[in-house]
C-alpha cells in the first residue's frame, strides 16, 4: 500500500471510530435497515445521524462523483473505506436501488439534468427507488413487456402493469421499462422512463411470498402522465439501459450477505451440534463432506471476488464476474438446505410452540433464499449468459 493509500486509511478509520454511533455496529434486523425516502421511518435516532453524517462526506455512494453527492474516492479508496467499515462493524448508512442500480446507470445514461436532479437526492436518502421491469408474461423474457407508454405530445401517457416491484408501497420514485414502439423487433422498441410513485393512476398491491413476507408488489399503471424529461437515453434504446443495469443489480445480489442482517445460528453451529449426535457412520460422513464442500465453495467465492477486484483495478477485463450471481445465490441456497436437513424436524417448524427461535429463523431464510434466486435474473438465464458471454456457446 502506498504512503497516500495509507494515510487515507489511517484516517478514514479515526474518523469511523470517532464519529459511528455504538448502536450502528450491531448486528442489524431487517427492519433496522437504511432505505432513505419521504416515508422513511427511523426507529433507531443514530440511524438517521449515521445517514446524514456520511452524505455529507460522500461515503453514502463513495465512488460517485462530488458534483452529484459522492464522495469521489477512487476503487482503492473505496475498497480501504468498505474494508475499514467492516472491521469496526459499521452498518452500510444507506441501502436501496438508488444506489445499487439507478444511480450507476443514470451516471452512463442520464443527461446533466437527470443528474443533477436525481443523484444528490439519492445521496443524500431523501428519495427511494424502486424497480419496475418484471410483468405477468415478461419475467425472465424481459424484453417482452407491454406495458404501453404513449407519445402525447410533451409528456408520455403510461398504462399498463409491473409485478415482483420490492417494496414499491414504501417506494417514491419508479424506473421502469416500457414498451414505446409495437411494431419492431421487441428490444428495440422498449424506453426507460423515471415515474414519480405519487402521480396520478398508480397504485400498488403486495404480494405475499412462501417466506410469509410481503416485500414485493404488484404495481399498476392507469393513464399515468410522464414528462418527456423523464426518458432515460433515447427513444426506443432502452434495452442497452436496462441490460447495464441488471449488470449492477446482480453485482449487488451477489454481495448480499454484507449487507443483510445476519441469522442468529451459523451453518457451523448447528453443523457440529447436529452431526456429532448422529449414530450412523455413513451418513455422518455424508453431512460433515457436504459441510466442507460448502465452506471450500463459500471461500472460493470470496477469493473470486477479491480476483475480480484486483483485475478491475488493472483494468483487465474479466468473465468471471459473470458467473458471481449464480454462484453466490445457489451457495446460499445450498447453505440454507443443508441446514434444514441437519435440524431434521425442528427445520420444518412456521411458528407456535415447540420449536426454537433460531430454527424457525432457519425454515423462514431457507424459503428466502429461493427468492434470492430468481431475483435480477433466475439462474437458469444466469447459466444462459454464462455460457454465450463467458463460454462463447451458441445461443
Amino acid at each position: 500500500m502506498t504512503d497516500q493509500l495509507e494515510e487515507f486509511r489511517i484516517s478514514t478509520s479515526n474518523w469511523l471510530e470517532e464519529n459511528c454511533p455504538a448502536s450502528m455496529r450491531e448486528a442489524a434486523t431487517t427492519g433496522d435497515l437504511t432505505y432513505g425516502g419521504r416515508k422513511a421511518h427511523y426507529s433507531n435516532p443514530d440511524s438517521k445521524r449515521w445517514l446524514d453524517m456520511m452524505a455529507k462526506r460522500g461515503w453514502t455512494v463513495p465512488d460517485w462523483p462530488k458534483e452529484y453527492g459522492g464522495g469521489g474516492l477512487n476503487k482503492e479508496q473505496a475498497k480501504i473505506l468498505k474494508k475499514e467499515m467492516a472491521r469496526l462493524h459499521c452498518r452500510p448508512p444507506l441501502i436501496g436501488h438508488g444506489t445499487w442500480m439507478l444511480g450507476p446507470a443514470l451516471l452512463e445514461f442520464g443527461n446533466d439534468e437527470q443528474k443533477r436532479e436525481h443523484l444528490p437526492k439519492i445521496a443524500r436518502g431523501e428519495i427511494r427507488w424502486c424497480q419496475g421491469y418484471s410483468e405477468p408474461g415478461a419475467g425472465s423474457d424481459l424484453a417482452s413487456v407491454r406495458c404501453k407508454a404513449e407519445d402525447k405530445g410533451d409528456y408520455f401517457l403510461v398504462n399498463g402493469s409491473k409485478t415482483w416491484t420490492t417494496d414499491a408501497e414504501k417506494a417514491d420514485w419508479i424506473f421502469c421499462l416500457v414498451r414505446t414502439n409495437p411494431d419492431v423487433k421487441k428490444q428495440i422498441g422498449i424506453s426507460f422512463l423515471l415515474i414519480d410513485m405519487n402521480d396520478p393512476g398508480i397504485a400498488t398491491k403486495p404480494i405475499r411470498l412462501i417466506s410469509g413476507e410481503s416485500h414485493f408488489c404488484e404495481t399498476f399503471f392507469d393513464n399515468v402522465k410522464v414528462a418527456k424529461k423523464n426518458l432515460v437515453g433515447e427513444l426506443n434504446r432502452g434495452w442497452s439501459i436496462a441490460k447495464a443495469l441488471l449488470v449492477h443489480e446482480r453485482s449487488m445480489m451477489s454481495d448480499m450477505q454484507s449487507f443483510i442482517p445476519k441469522p442468529k445460528y451459523t451453518l457451523e453451529e448447528i453443523a457440529k451440534s447436529c452431526i456429532e449426535k448422529l449414530n450412523n457412520p455413513r451418513e455422518k460422513a455424508v453431512l460433515s463432506d457436504r459441510f466442507c464442500q460448502l465452506q471450500m465453495n463459500s471461500q472460493a467465492l470470496a477469493l473470486t471476488q477479491q480476483r475480480l477486484f484486483e483485475e478491475m483495478k488493472a483494468q483487465q477485463p474479466s468473465a468471471a464476474g459473470l458467473i458471481m450471481k449464480y454462484y453466490g445465490t445457489e451457495n446460499d441456497k445450498n447453505r440454507d438446505e443443508l441446514i434444514v436437513e441437519l435440524l431434521g424436524h425442528s427445520g420444518l417448524g412456521w411458528e407456535g410452540e415447540g420449536f426454537e427461535e433460531y430454527a424457525l429463523e432457519a425454515s423462514h431464510h431457507f424459503l428466502l433464499t429461493k427468492g434470492i434466486s430468481i431475483g435480477g435474473g433466475t439462474s437458469e438465464i444466469q447459466l444462459n449468459i454464462i455460457a454465450k458471454h463467458a463460454l462463447g456457446l451458441p445461443d
